[in-house]
Formats: C-alpha cells, sequence, structure tokens
C-alpha cells in the first residue's frame, strides 16, 4: 500500500499509522486465553480461572502491550515500504478522527540524512612520519636500567643530589596553621626526577642527614590539591637519610634478565628497536587517521539527526557516571551531568559516523577476513604467548567489532590519503612519543 510520508522540518518525518479494531480485539482476546491458562488465582484451580476475572485483572495491561506491538509492526512495515532509513525511535500518538472500526496514531521520526563528501582531492591533510634512532634505543636501555637499579646508604657527610633517594620527614603551614596532606614521616623521592614540586626538590637537594631546613613553596595553581592550589606554604624537612643509586651494567646478564634469549647487548637493542617501531607505527597511524577525519568533517555536508546525538549523548554521560563509580565516588549514578558538557562531542561523534559509514559504503571499504586477522596477530606480537592472545579477540564478537571497526578507520584512512593534498611532515621521535595519540 502507499504510505504517505509527511516532512515536517529537515530530518523530521510524520507516517499516520491506522489499525482495524477487530485485529486487536482478536489478538488481546488469544492473549488473554493463553494466560487463562497459566494465570494462578486464589480460589480457583489452574487453568480454570473464569475469562471475565483473567480480562478484568489483566485485560488493560495486556491491550496496552497489543497495541505497542500492532503500532511497532504497522510503523516498521510502513517505514520499508517507504524505503526510509530510522534514526532513533519515533514518538508514537493516538489521534483523533479515525474512521468507524480503526484506531490512528501519528508517528513522528527522523531519518538518517543524505550525506554530501565534496572533491576529496581539494582536502589538504597533514601526514606525519618518524623512525626510530639510535639514540632513542639508549635512552630506552637507560629507563630499563633505572627500573632495575639499586640502593646503598651514602656516608653522613655527602649531600643529596640528583638520582639519590632521599627518606625525609616533612611539615607544612599556610599562614602559620598545618594543611591536610602537608605533612609526612619517613617519606622518599627521588631527586631530579620530579616527584615533587620543583621547589621541594630544590631545597631537599645539597641537604646532608640529620639536616633541616625551612623554604617557602608557592603551589601552582593547577595544583591538584584545590584546597592549596595558588597558596604560599612554608615547609620544614628533615633528611633522615640518603641512598646513591645503583644502576646495573648493560651486558649479557642484564640482557638476559630482560628476557632475552641469547643474552647478548646486540639482540636486546634490537628487540627494543623492534618495540619501538610498534609503537611509533600506532601513534603515526593514530595522528595521521585524526587528521583525515578532521578532513573529512571539514569536507561533508549533512544534518544531524537529533535523536542520534542525544542518544550518543546519553551513552557519555552513562560512561562518565560509571567511571565516577569506578574512582569510588558516592551516589556516581546519580550525579548530575549537564547533557551540553558533551554534546560538542556526541555531535562530533555522531557526523563523523556517517560521514565514515557513507565513505565506506560508497567506496567499499569494508574490512576484509584476512586484514583482521593481520591487525589481531599485529597486536599481539608484542605479548609473550601470542596465540593466547589471538585466541582471546576471535573468542568474543565484540572484540572483533573493535577491531573490525579499527581495520574499517584505516581503510578510509589510507583512501583519503590516497585522494587529498597530503604535506608530509617528519616529527622526531620525542616529539612523537610525547604526544597523546
Amino acid at each position: 500500500m502507499a504510505v504517505n510520508v509527511e516532512t515536517l522540518e529537515k530530518l523530521e518525518r510524520k507516517i499516520t499509522l491506522t489499525l482495524p479494531v477487530s485485529t486487536i480485539q482478536s489478538e488481546v482476546d488469544a492473549r488473554l486465553r493463553k494466560l487463562a491458562r497459566q494465570v494462578k488465582i486464589d480460589g480457583f484451580r489452574p487453568g480454570k480461572v473464569p475469562m471475565n476475572i483473567v480480562a478484568q485483572r489483566y485485560g488493560y495491561s495486556v491491550q496496552y502491550e497489543v497495541v505497542n506491538d500492532k503500532v511497532g509492526e504497522a510503523f516498521s512495515q510502513a517505514a520499508n515500504e517507504a524505503k526510509l532509513r530510522v534514526a532513533g525511535q519515533p514518538t508514537i500518538s493516538e489521534k483523533d478522527g479515525a474512521a468507524e472500526g480503526e484506531i490512528a496514531f501519528d508517528a513522528v521520526f527522523e531519518v538518517y540524512p543524505e550525506v554530501v563528501i565534496k572533491d576529496l582531492s581539494e582536502a589538504e591533510v597533514e601526514k606525519i612520519s618518524a623512525e626510530v634512532t639510535d639514540e632513542a634505543i639508549e635512552r630506552t636501555i637507560e629507563i630499563l636500567r633505572k627500573q632495575r637499579r639499586t640502593f646503598a646508604q651514602r656516608a653522613q657527610v655527602d649531600a643529596a643530589q640528583d638520582g639519590d633517594r632521599v627518606t625525609v620527614d616533612f611539615e607544612g603551614k599556610i599562614d602559620g596553621e598545618p594543611f591536610q596532606g602537608g605533612k609526612a614521616e619517613d617519606f622518599q623521592f627521588l631527586v631530579g626526577e620530579g616527584q615533587m614540586l620543583k621547589e621541594f626538590e630544590d631545597a631537599v637537594r645539597g641537604m646532608k642527614s640529620g639536616e633541616s631546613k625551612t623554604f617557602p613553596l608557592a603551589f601552582p595553581e593547577d595544583y591538584h590539591g584545590k584546597d592549596v592550589a595558588g597558596k604560599q606554604a612554608d615547609f620544614l624537612v628533615t633528611v633522615k637519610k640518603i641512598e646513591a643509586a645503583n644502576l646495573p651494567e648493560v651486558n649479557e646478564a642484564f640482557a638476559k634478565s630482560l628476557g632475552i634469549a641469547d643474552g647478548t647487548v646486540e639482540a636486546l637493542q634490537a628487540d627494543i628497536r623492534k618495540n619501538l617501531e610498534r609503537e611509533i607505527k600506532f601513534r603515526v597511524l593514530a595522528r595521521n587517521k585524526n587528521a583525515v577525519m578532521d578532513a573529512l568533517i571539514n569536507n561533508a555536508e549533512l544534518d544531524l539527526p537529533k535523536a542520534s546525538v542525544q542518544a550518543e549523548v546519553g551513552r557519555m554521560v552513562e560512561g562518565a557516571r560509571a567511571d565516577l563509580k569506578q574512582r569510588g565516588i558516592k551516589d556516581a549514578d546519580k550525579a548530575p551531568i549537564p547533557d551540553d558538557v558533551f554534546r560538542p562531542q556526541a555531535e562530533r561523534r555522531v557526523r563523523l559516523g556517517l560521514v565514515v559509514a557513507e565513505l565506506v559504503r560508497a567506496n567499499e571499504l569494508h574490512a576484509k577476513p584476512e586484514q583482521i586477522k593481520s591487525h589481531i596477530e599485529e597486536l599481539a606480537a608484542s605479548y609473550e604467548k601470542p596465540e593466547d592472545v589471538v585466541r582471546w579477540y576471535y573468542g568474543d564478537r565484540n572484540r572483533l567489532a573493535e577491531v573490525e571497526a579499527v581495520v574499517i578507520e584505516n581503510n578510509v584512512t589510507d583512501f583519503v590519503l590516497g585522494k587529498a593534498k597530503v604535506t608530509e611532515k617528519s616529527l622526531a621521535f620525542d616529539e612523537l612519543m610525547g604526544q597523546q595519540a
């Protein structure tokens, strides 16, 4: 049958649905008869409850269910016949003026937009690259040495210097009054490694065991402790012990301690290079993918379905509450989180999802089984037992779906980079690793 679709505004549509009262009543009667065979009511044996009593007790709720089911079926059929791509759930309300023997409903809903992607050859994308240098490998080895360092107590006359581990007592006061978190005993930290505020490290550096000192310290405006952020404190610190760091030598024993089978320094360096190259590959890919997605958004025209944006906002709010709950925040599930906090990000996600979906559909950029397999194997390669990781991914549909989504994004990235005006930029290893991917 012909379906009359009324356009309200932009993506909003309306369809009027009509249902025969007889069809609804017939289904209600059938469900009540089935219910009568199962329901238990005091004073009657199972299956022997009179229909009028069953109808009196359950008739309203059964009719409500039947109407909902029938209206849902009618809407789905009408949308399919009209070839509509419905975004979100329709808002359905009963309509007056139906013909005798019928009931009518208005279904108001949104459809997915037409996505127009402009000529990608005009899009501009900065594509970065980076390489693992010998210096990066040596710095990584130094980090590994520090992770395995041991400490030996210094002589009483030795002063604390960078790299030493010091044990101190301290107490801070603001305007002469102690504050929460401002006092500790037998507190250890490494001098010169940024574990404490600079003024604190500067005060301890050069002190000897048994020595005490009072010094001023200005807390930064963005300090994590809101009660003291931006305030000036006076600290009394006493150094109780100073220990010098002893780093292991880079030799066969060191290499074997890191799981290098043949125990050579060369093999250790090769293993580090392989791991760093894998890390660089993923970071470069993530950066380039973000640049491509920005270019896609800037080169696409579409209206956003409000229902899709609101659904995405809802997911983000629930995610925020789950994060608060994981941090131990009381009544996190009731935390007042305004939608507007997430709306810009939700709009970007929905826009990007629609644009990517259209590009994938139009250019057959779907993930192929061999691509998914290759990506999983690459992810698993950094683990001690890669085969177990591969089985872990293939053992769960949701995990596989996540990998498939990443592969599709990679396909889209390669496709756009092959079309766009690409500017190549080489980043230093430290610059890339110091940034969020």
